[in-house]
């Protein structure tokens, strides 16, 4: 797999449910459009049209409702959209594209977590997507409190949130290990503290980057 083509940036969020990633990306999407640069915000599943009607199957409705590997299908399907339709044509024009998830997620949640698939992601990736972010970063927060986040949003897009709190731990691990195998591409970011606080780490690991 290759990091992003084009002449734009691609920036990824990562981080288990709950963790003030969604949060992050747009405080970082704020901060470089009011120094002039283009950015286009998006998020996944979802990010184009097609993808955002697939997201609906995806975050609600029972914990069960599809199996890890139909999981890894859908949000591939919606990967590849969001990639034509809104990532490649806002990298050509040069763009930095900051996206909330990515192909990261699906290496933890359906490679590693909901079932021992992470061969078949990674093939399916490279078949159908063959692109990382030049730049991830994941907002890592202790799990139990992440999850009291997700429970007083209430916003329906919990299904994953529901599997429960062993879950998320092995999620967070997940994350974290890829930190460990990527270390140039990918950034532990600390998730604790205040929205001001955490967005000055980000800043930094972003300009230490050299993107």
């Amino acid at each position: 797999m290759t990091t992003s083509t084009g002449t734009g940036r691609f920036i990824s969020f990562e981080g288990i449910d709950g963790s003030g990633k969604s949060t992050q990306a747009r405080r970082l999407a704020a901060h470089l459009s009011a120094q002039g640069i283009d950015v286009v915000l998006t998020r996944e599943p979802g990010g184009s049209p097609g993808a955002e009607l697939i997201r609906a199957l995806l975050v609600e409705g029972e914990p069960d409702r599809w199996s890890a590997e139909t999981e890894l299908l859908l949000f591939t399907a919606a990967r590849r959209d969001h990639l034509e339709r809104t990532i490649r044509p806002a990298l050509a024009r040069g763009a930095t594209v900051i996206t909330d998830r990515f192909c990261d997620s699906t290496r933890v949640y359906q490679g590693t977590t909901r079932g021992d698939l992470a061969a078949t992601v990674d093939q399916l990736h490279d078949l159908m997507i063959g692109t990382k972010p030049d730049l991830t970063l994941v907002i890592d927060l202790d799990p139990t409190e992440a999850l009291a986040r997700t429970t007083r949003r209430q916003d329906g897009e919990d299904r994953f949130e529901e599997f429960g709190l062993g879950f998320q731990n092995k999620l967070r691990d997940g994350f974290l290990a890829l930190t460990q195998a990527e270390p140039t591409r990918v950034k532990r970011i600390d998730g604790t503290g205040t929205p001001d606080a955490i967005a000055a780490r980000i800043l930094a690991a972003f300009d230490l980057s050299g993107l």
